[in-house]
């Protein structure tokens, strides 16, 4: 005791360390605004796609030739891509249901607009419309499953986000050709234009951002655009997403939109039917592979790293055999094999690519990861897609057509294996 008397001072106990954020609960009510969320996506997936039933119904209704017409999906799958990461920063600043809200109204004033457009001008006005409303749809969808569910129900869930979007993309082309015969041109896409605003009502009534109250605003605050963009590329997570999604998404992607009935048809051998029908069965014949590997992900997520690196390499030197294999393209069963690991790994990808972006950011910034992720996938698509068509037309076979796709999945996939195992795992793969 000091000679005055006095006490001792007592120095200020320093304050207690903030407790880590409790987890989403999931459960019932989780799956229910989830479900309503991955409605509209599987809704977008039909807009996205259904124009291939339409087509031969607008090149007479619009007057137009097959290149003109080529315009109105490849600007609205342009303007997909080139919005990811805008759509990305929207979703982090004024949550899913809002910006669902938003990509309702577009898609269905959009499809309104491609129903009524007495020309090509306004056609392809209204397909941008829908592009614009597609673009918000996935980034949300995945946002939902962030913020509703626990850390380990992620995986699961993105995978049958996926699911449901291929779905979507599946059953669109036979609803919209019996409407279109049964009502025509206009009747038939109001039609799916007032389901679309349906869809909108739904949302506005069950969706919400986040169970219980927002958080503090303080704990996460919105970023300025390139600030979130440099916190989302410096974090190891969504920089292994983007290259999981370069290697894995283009191969089955780039035959399912354009070169695989060619391919089959004109370099293998197979008859129309038989093309169609292998790339179909194909193509949902591995819908069941995602959400089973979600499942498990979600509860070993160790499995994550080499996991990730083998399907890779599985599906580079599955294309290496095609472009290599000597005097021409290889025999049918080899094919169908490079088909069946190639759609594999697209529906894979929603599982591990998203998964991985989810690390090393707070649920309410993963916006910007998800579109990052998406846009690279999409883009190497885009890009792939038109060297091949570039190569084909210059006189190039097969073979050399789909070197850029196979020389993308080999790089993207050694990119992956060095930044999955330059570093040692940190709490069960970096989670």
């Amino acid at each position: 005791m000091p000679a005055n008397g006095e006490e001792p001072a007592v120095a200020p106990a320093a304050p207690a360390p903030a407790p880590p954020p409790a987890e989403p609960p999931g459960g019932a009510r989780a799956w229910w605004v989830w479900g309503i969320g991955v409605a509209v996506y599987f809704l977008a997936m039909f807009h996205r796609n259904g124009l291939g039933a339409a087509a031969l119904e607008a090149q007479d209704r619009f007057d137009v030739g097959p290149a003109v017409l080529s315009l109105l999906p490849m600007l609205q799958l342009l303007v997909y891509v080139v919005l990811q990461v805008p759509t990305g920063l929207l979703a982090d600043r004024v949550g899913p249901r809002a910006s669902l809200t938003m990509g309702l109204v577009a898609m269905a004033s959009g499809v309104a607009l491609f129903a009524l457009a007495p020309g090509i001008e306004a056609a392809i006005a209204g397909r941008v419309l829908i592009g614009l409303g597609d673009a918000v749809t996935f980034l949300n969808v995945i946002r939902l499953a962030a913020l509703w569910f626990p850390r380990s129900r992620y995986a699961l869930v993105s995978a049958l986000t996926g699911v449901v979007g291929g779905l979507g993309q599946a059953a669109s082309v036979a609803p919209l050709s019996f409407a279109l015969h049964g009502m025509g041109w206009t009747g038939a896409f109001l039609l799916f234009s007032g389901i679309t605003l349906l869809m909108l009502l739904l949302v506005l009534l069950v969706v919400r951002d986040r169970p219980g109250p927002a958080p503090d605003s303080g704990a996460h605050p919105p970023l300025r655009a390139w600030t979130a963009v440099r916190e989302a590329l410096a974090a190891h997570g969504p920089r292994l997403g983007m290259a999981h999604h370069a290697a894995v998404m283009p191969p089955f992607t780039t035959l399912g939109v354009l070169w695989g009935y060619p391919f089959l048809v004109e370099g293998v051998g197979f008859s129309s039917a038989a093309a169609g029908a292998l790339l179909s069965v194909v193509g949902a014949g591995v819908l069941w592979i995602s959400p089973l590997l979600g499942a498990f992900v979600g509860r070993r997520p160790g499995v994550r790293r080499p996991l990730a690196t083998g399907l890779v390499a599985l599906l580079a030197a599955a294309w290496l055999v095609v472009v290599c294999w000597p005097g021409g393209l290889p025999p049918a069963p080899v094919v169908v094999v490079v088909l069946v690991v190639s759609a594999a790994g697209s529906v894979i990808a929603p599982a591990l690519s998203f998964d991985f972006a989810r690390d090393g950011l707070p649920a309410e910034r993963t916006g910007v990861a998800s579109g990052l992720v998406n846009m690279s996938g999409f883009l190497t698509t885009v890009v792939v897609t038109v060297a091949a068509g570039v190569v084909l037309e210059a006189g190039g076979g097969f073979q050399a057509a789909f070197v850029p796709v196979t020389a993308t999945t080999a790089l993207a996939g050694a990119l992956l294996a060095v930044l999955l195992w330059r570093r040692p795992r940190r709490g069960g793969a970096a989670r």
